[in-house]
């Protein structure tokens, strides 16, 4: 579990984010009546402010070196050198989203997000990391129950060394989707995930 920042206490969102803690935990194998006995009271959801990260999707980098991890749950894109896979160290993190936090893009910083990093993307340079927030429609009703929204976001690493930034000018949301949720996302000079069998 993972602490995240509190957002504001209203019956209905803490239903929804308890809900949302169910279901997460359900999905990842815990018993029914387990999950029962993990779920914090209805009036103290937003007092623990804990939700599983919810990892919803991974990404190497096409030399092997870095690997994506994407927590939906919290909003979180980690970036893990697994360079030595025996031995792999976290290097970088960024927040955008989350099921209780709802992070908000720098570009953008009075607006709370829905969804999460989603659709993991890396450009075949290991230089640029693409995100999209739905997960899938069901989930993000669920998760989200006043909508889930669109976003898209671009995070700039150095792939010797790690670490991630959110690129500021680049953050296409709301009705630059036309009604849409964003999802699958393919460059087109090609990624990580369509081209990491050809790499030489």
């Amino acid at each position: 579990m993972t602490t995240v920042p509190a957002a504001p206490s209203t019956e209905k969102t803490n239903d929804a984010v308890r809900e949302a803690m169910r279901t997460a935990l359900l999905a990842q194998g815990f018993a029914a009546a387990d999950v029962e006995t993990m779920l914090p009271p209805q009036e103290e959801v937003y007092r623990v402010r804990a939700v599983p990260p919810l990892v919803s999707d991974i990404d190497l980098s096409v030399d092997d070196r870095m690997l994506y991890v994407s927590c939906w749950g919290t909003g979180e894109l980690k970036q893990f050198d697994v360079s030595d896979p025996t031995s792999p160290r976290e290097v970088g993190s960024v927040r955008l989203g989350g099921i209780v936090g709802q992070a908000a893009h720098p570009a953008a910083p009075s607006e709370q997000l829905a969804g999460g990093p989603q659709m993991v993307e890396v450009s075949r340079d290991g230089r640029r990391v693409y995100v999209t927030n739905s997960l899938y429609g069901a989930w993000d009703d669920q998760f989200f129950p006043d909508g889930v929204g669109a976003w898209m976001a671009k995070i700039d690493t150095d792939p010797s060394a790690g670490g991630l930034r959110i690129d500021e000018r680049f953050f296409p949301h709301g009705t630059d989707f036309r009604g849409r949720r964003a999802h699958q996302v393919r460059l087109q000079g090609g990624d990580a995930s369509s081209d990491s069998y050809c790499y030489r």
